[in-house]
């Protein structure tokens, strides 16, 4: 399929408002048929694609983000008429929250600069201090390290609920508004990360459950609905975080069941890494993945044929 007339690569990665009307019309012009008449069903997973994590002047830019969006904007336009439904998933935050600077303070009363790491030792020492839930957020390192082999970071403010950094990019919303259109398929946008005092990465799973809360336990509703696709393409940012946790969460859960792996699609030139000061964390996502596709899991590009 072609790209459409309205469509300018060079607004990738750019703000403006996205021309809703133009992408709608300009998919109804296709004519194409109803996805529900779909016997071969694919579905698009879209992770994190936000203005913080893809526009350069972003709260948290991932390097290489515009360049992973345009291509994950033009897969789309290419293959409108056989994708059958697109997840997005928008990391959602509020200003106090455990991996927040507003959460944590030292000895003089300071708050951690962002990517500064709190460890279980640096509580139990007392170099940092939560000042929200002090008792939960001793626990949360503890359980983080011990059990999920991971220390907390802190992080720049964003995709803060209500600011334009929570936004999908605008040229991947077109894109989105595109396909509904064209084949009648309402996209689902799941919202993550509200939860104050837990990570949320995973766009099924938080780091640490809550289970009191309706939003901190596995999402079994999204996973029963990947059943029913015959093929599962992947992209997003941020390839060693969120997408990474992502790919965790599907492969633990379905660990058992080889024929949905075997429709998993990770597309490699649509996902970048967090770019940090002194951690190597796209190599450690490499490490990661690998032993994703040891037990199935493809990795693809956006130009690779469908299937």
């Amino acid at each position: 399929m072609a790209l459409p007339k309205f469509y300018n690569p060079n607004d990738v990665g750019s703000s403006f408002m996205p021309d809703v009307n133009s992408a709608v019309d300009a998919g109804r012009n296709l004519n194409l048929e109803s996805s529900t008449g779909d016997t071969y069903r694919i579905a698009l997973v879209l992770v994190d694609m936000q203005v913080d994590f893809v526009h350069p002047d972003g709260a948290l830019y991932v390097p290489g983000a515009v360049e992973d969006s345009k291509r994950v904007v033009e897969w789309i336009y290419h293959h409108v008429g056989d994708l059958t439904k697109i997840y997005a998933s928008l990391d959602s935050h509020y200003p106090i929250q455990i991996f927040s600077p507003t959460w944590w303070q030292d000895r003089d009363g300071k708050h951690p600069f962002p990517y500064t790491v709190i460890t279980e030792e640096d509580v139990q020492w007392g170099r940092w201090k939560a000042i929200y839930e002090p008792a939960w957020s001793k626990d949360y390192v503890t359980e983080l390290e011990n059990q999920h082999k991971k220390q907390l970071m802190i992080w720049p403010y964003h995709t803060l609920i209500g600011t334009p950094g929570h936004d999908i990019t605008p040229s991947l919303y077109e894109a989105i508004s595109y396909h509904t259109a064209a084949r009648q398929s309402q996209p689902t946008f799941i919202t993550k990360g509200e939860i104050a005092k837990t990570e949320h990465y995973s766009m099924l799973e938080p780091e640490v459950k809550v289970p009191d809360d309706p939003k901190g336990v596995l999402n079994f509703q999204f996973l029963d609905e990947l059943k029913t696709f015959d093929l599962i393409y992947i992209a997003g940012e941020a390839k060693s975080h969120c997408v990474l946790e992502t790919i965790n969460s599907i492969m633990r859960y379905f660990k058992e069941d080889k024929d949905l792996i075997g429709k998993l699609r990770l597309m490699e030139d649509a996902m970048s890494s967090v770019d940090h000061p002194e951690i190597d964390f796209d190599n450690l996502a490499d490490e990661a993945l690998d032993s994703h596709v040891s037990n199935g899991l493809k990795l693809i590009t956006t130009q690779d044929d469908l299937g």
